[in-house]
């Protein structure tokens, strides 16, 4: 057996990342420092009285905060941090009026669970301890200053900071000067801070382990007004206009008659609004007691918006897809807002509140259904209008003014804020400078929509990476991508996470590689059902075999050379990257695993969401014995293929143990592997030297063992 440590190896890495290694030597010259070097910018959000618009950008690990004010919106840097330093820059807060702007510097906000003793991200291994703290702002220009420790901000009408410390409302000077101090007390564990209208109240959610309330915080001298409560689990705060009324949605609390273990069950929810002041409160619609009456799983907006004509707006899959509805607060049956087989994902609702606006994978252009545009509709009735089309991407849109802000990009542009006027015209990117005169965007290719049908005859659909420019046949890799509940899309994706390797598989494509993306089922974008396949995941990897069918498809594509097809992948991509690898390293010559999940019942209970944890008596063993043979472990014995783990020791959401574990099997079974472990970094590696570390090891690995024959 080999083994070799690539951190021994970091002075390799760093050369391939500055230089066009040999080994990945192809039709272009461009560095995967360059591919790297773009632009990420998310977190968009828009004052809600104000025509005013902040984002976050990322430029090689540098995160700062840039603001927009209209009319003319001229991007503005608000921060000056330079240095790749892993603090996450999340949720930019207006005030309603546009005056003060807060965020919040440092946190993993995408973990499945914290570390131990909630203790914040430090990826780069600062002697320092980090802190989770909100900072603020002027929009207009002024110094920027930390305010607290702190997370969740919200800002009321009249200049209030309310946010979550140690999972209790706090609240401080915008200034940062004074001591900051508990809002009230309460024995939950409170989050979703949702201001009145006027800023006399706060709602939030108090999580009481199984169950949680509304609650309703008006002064330290009034009791807190609790919403209609029950044993259900209740979420998504929405004050009508007036502030006399709150709206809400309502879910199963935990426990009941058990369930068969691992087996899909109905998860209904329903719509309720309360008297703001008494909590006295009416349920206005359930949802149907079906699979298909299930929430939403995944969702931009997963909520609720308080339209006009006292109609609630929310996201259902009444007809397999997730769509926009809105129901009378008077009852009845819902109205569908946004008919047709496409997903909706992030909506926002207009000053007004009288219409919504959403991106969706629908269009009028071929392949839009693994892209993303902008629609608004009135919030009472059927009307889409298209703000958006084109081989471009758009998405999280929010109203500033008469106008739509939006990040956007295309196949060979990475994402940048742009804006579109309600009704449509005068679409334009805003002027933040681009991406540096290096980064090779003419360089980039764009990827062809492809098909296939799996052994059991679904059609599954990917991208295609392939330059039009080669001698003779080329290695072919298949990329996993992880969530699951994720697509991959013809052009840059708005995660980061899904952004690198949208450059990483460009990078290959332009040195050697043909790269097909396969969204295999359980992802989001084509339905349902597509996206709850039976028997897949710890039930039986029935998924699995869209996998091997992209492979057997990139076997067969002209320009590619069937005996030397690779894969790699994260998180879920990472689990099934260690399937194809371990089942059929006969197909699978060399494989990437990013901090993939290899045994599904070392810890199920991590993995699983909790309604499916109830299990009949006898059924748990079982169960465990399917979760085991789903997984990568399971096949050790098959495995042959080179393979290199890549993990973060920190990682909130795969434990690192899981990549410990599959070392020690592949150690055993004498299987060749490599590791690149990265200490203190989390799943969605923060810092960008982690990135780049990790994707020039897995281009001179993939390079080394599909290519070794070219040098």
């Amino acid at each position: 057996m080999e083994f070799r440590s690539l951190l021994a190896r970091s002075i390799g890495l760093l050369t391939i990342a500055s230089m066009s290694s040999p080994t990945i030597a192809g039709d272009h010259s461009f560095t995967l420092s360059q591919a790297l070097s773009y632009p990420f910018e998310s977190e968009l959000t828009a004052a809600t009285n104000a025509p005013g618009i902040a984002w976050v950008r990322n430029l090689r690990g540098a995160r700062n905060v840039w603001v927009a004010i209209g009319p003319d919106f001229t991007p503005r840097q608000l921060t000056s941090n330079s240095v790749d330093d892993g603090q996450e820059l999340t949720q930019p807060t207006f005030s309603p009026d546009g005056r003060n702007l807060v965020f919040v510097k440092g946190g993993d906000h995408d973990a499945n669970w914290p570390a131990k003793g909630d203790l914040p991200p430090n990826p780069g291994s600062s002697p320092t301890a980090p802190e989770v703290a909100i900072w603020s702002a002027l929009p207009n220009g002024g110094s920027v200053t930390r305010i607290t420790e702190g997370d969740a901000p919200a800002l009321s009408a009249n200049g209030i900071l309310a946010y979550v410390k140690d999972h209790q409302v706090w609240t401080a000077a915008l200034d940062g000067k004074g001591k900051p101090e508990r809002l009230f007390f309460d024995r939950g564990s409170d989050s979703t801070l949702t201001w009145s209208p006027d800023g006399s109240a706060l709602a939030f959610v108090s999580d009481r382990g199984g169950h949680a309330f509304i609650g309703i915080f008006r002064s330290k001298s009034e009791p807190i007004a609790w919403m209609a409560p029950s044993t259900n689990s209740d979420s998504s705060p929405c004050w009508s206009p007036d502030g006399r009324r709150i709206a809400f949605i309502r879910e199963q609390g935990d426990g009941g008659p058990p369930e068969p273990w691992l087996k899909d069950v109905p998860l209904p929810f329903s719509i309720w609004t309360a008297d703001a002041a008494t909590g006295a409160g009416q349920r206005i619609w359930r949802s149907p007691d079906t699979l298909v009456g299930s929430r939403p799983e995944v969702a931009g907006f997963n909520g609720l918006f308080w339209g006009a004509g006292d109609r609630l707006v929310f996201l259902a899959e009444l007809d397999g897809w997730e769509h926009i509805y809105s129901v009378s607060i008077a009852g009845g049956a819902p109205l569908l807002l946004t008919p047709g087989t496409f997903m909706v994902e992030d909506v926002t609702i207009t000053p007004d509140h009288a219409r919504v606006v959403y991106s969706a994978n629908s269009g009028t252009t071929s392949g839009d259904t693994e892209r993303r545009h902008l629609f608004v509709t009135p919030v009472d009735r059927s009307a889409p209008t298209i703000l958006t089309e084109g081989a471009s991407l758009e998405w999280r849109p929010v109203v500033g003014g008469q106008n739509v802000a939006f990040i956007g990009a295309t196949a060979t542009a990475p994402p940048r804020v742009g804006m579109v006027s309600l009704d449509g015209g005068k679409r334009r990117l805003l002027n933040d400078g681009g991406p540096p005169p290096e980064f090779p965007s003419n360089d980039f290719l764009t990827p062809k929509a492809v098909s296939f049908t799996a052994p059991d005859g679904v059609l599954i659909h990917g991208q295609l990476f392939q330059s039009a420019n080669h001698a003779k046949p080329e290695p072919g890799v298949i990329f996993l991508h992880g969530g699951p509940p994720r697509q991959m899309m013809l052009g840059w994706h708005y995660m980061d996470y899904y952004s690198n390797a949208y450059a990483m598989n460009q990078y290959l494509a332009a040195h050697g590689f043909a790269v097909l993306t396969v969204n295999y089922r359980l992802g989001i974008g084509y339905g349902r059902v597509f996206q709850h396949p039976a028997k897949a995941g710890a039930q039986g990897a029935s998924e699995y075999q869209d996998v091997l069918a992209g492979a057997h498809f990139l076997q067969a594509t002209s320009g590619v050379d069937p005996t030397r097809i690779g894969v790699w992948g994260g998180s879920y991509g990472g689990y099934l990257t260690g399937l194809a690898l371990a089942r059929n390293s006969e197909t699978f010559k060399a494989g990437v695993d990013l901090h993939g999940v290899h045994d599904w019942s070392q810890d199920v209970t991590k993995y699983t969401p909790a309604p499916y944890l109830r299990f009949e008596q006898g059924d748990r063993a079982e169960g465990m014995e399917t979760a085991f043979k789903s997984s990568p472990d399971a096949d050790v014995a098959t495995w042959r293929s080179p393979v290199l783990l890549i993990q973060g020791d920190d990682d909130r959401n795969v434990d690192f143990a899981q990549t410990v574990d599959l070392a020690r099997r592949l150690e055993a079974q004498g299987v060749r592997f490599e590791e690149l472990v990265l200490p203190d970094e989390i799943h969605g590696f923060l810092r960008y030297h982690s990135w780049l570390s990790a994707d020039a090891a897995t281009a001179e690995f993939l390079a080394r063992e599909l290519k070794a024959d070219e040098n």
